[in-house]
């Protein structure tokens, strides 16, 4: 059994950990109602734009806008949305696996071929993906420190630039979609281009509304199906932070609880050994005290 100078040092060290862990989560807490509220105010937006953008396309013939243009993907750009920091269970892993898996079952030539790169959103996975030597594009793990709509716009546009010069055929997004604080589900996207099913569906969905349209339906489609870009970005960007908090929230509350439990567990050790060294200590007293009687 272990001495007890040893016992109470663990449970000094546990009480500690268990310090940490619970100002962590309430951390996490409080900074995941920010997160909510601002992918929450932003939903209503994002799916009322794509809706409009939907009936202004509808009637438009393919190639009105080279972001919609269908090209063999040669070359792929991959969009992985993860975090700064850890201690967040398995948010940040997640996100790297299923990035991984898309590119081993979807794009396994062009990964091959070397036609395969990398934006990292966040310090985990530009750490990941530089380790492994993977062609990673740019430096972004800034953008969390002053998140808002031009940070992310900024990469959004060099996406869409290089879209454009023929250095991407196809960009996809993976990141954690919010649904709440306990359950995030991760998601792969197609950025670029919109892909065909998705604009057909639309349109099907879509409720045809008469506009009153100045200037003309071109030029308008023409200044939202990049701002819907962004849009999409950033939206996603916002949902991966709200789901780092939700799930680092849930990740601190279940330590907390671990360190309850190792806790008790090594109270009632130190009490086991404390009654212990007491009981040796009382025999040998009595031993010494019937041994003088005998004398």
């Amino acid at each position: 059994m272990a001495n007890l100078k040893e016992v109470r040092n663990r449970i000094s060290s546990v009480n500690s950990t268990q310090q940490i862990t619970k100002a962590m989560k309430m951390v996490s807490a409080a900074k995941l109602k920010r997160a909510t509220n601002a992918i929450v105010e932003l939903r209503p937006y994002a799916n009322k734009l794509k809706e409009l953008l939907s009936n202004l396309s509808s009637s438009l013939e393919d190639g009105s806008s080279p972001f919609l243009e269908q090209r063999e993907p040669v070359r792929v750009l991959v969009v992985a949305v993860t975090s700064n920091r850890g201690l967040a269970g398995a948010f940040n892993s997640n996100v790297i696996k299923t990035a991984n898996n898309l590119i081993a079952e979807k794009y396994s030539e062009q990964f091959k071929a070397g036609n395969v790169s990398i934006i990292a959103i966040g310090k985990k996975a530009q750490e990941f993906y530089e380790r492994r030597k993977y062609n990673v594009i740019g430096n972004n793990n800034e953008v969390y420190n002053d998140l808002n709509f031009n940070t992310v716009s900024a990469i959004t546009e060099a996406i869409m630039e290089g879209f454009l010069k023929g250095k991407y055929d196809r960009v996809e997004v993976v990141y954690n979609h919010f649904r709440n604080a306990a359950v995030q589900f991760l998601i792969t996207e197609q950025l670029l281009p919109v892909p065909k099913s998705e604009q057909e569906q639309e349109k099907k969905d879509a409720k045809q509304v008469d506009y009153i349209l100045e200037p003309s339906q071109a030029e308008i489609v023409e200044q939202l199906i990049p701002k819907n870009i962004k849009i999409q970005l950033y939206r996603a960007v916002l949902d991966s932070v709200a789901s780092e908090h939700g799930a680092r929230m849930t990740a601190m509350d279940k330590a907390t609880e671990n360190a309850g439990d190792l806790l008790k567990a090594l109270k009632l050790s130190y009490n086991q050994a404390r009654q212990a060294a007491i009981t040796t200590e009382l025999t040998e007293i009595v031993s010494g005290a019937a041994a003088l009687s005998a004398e």
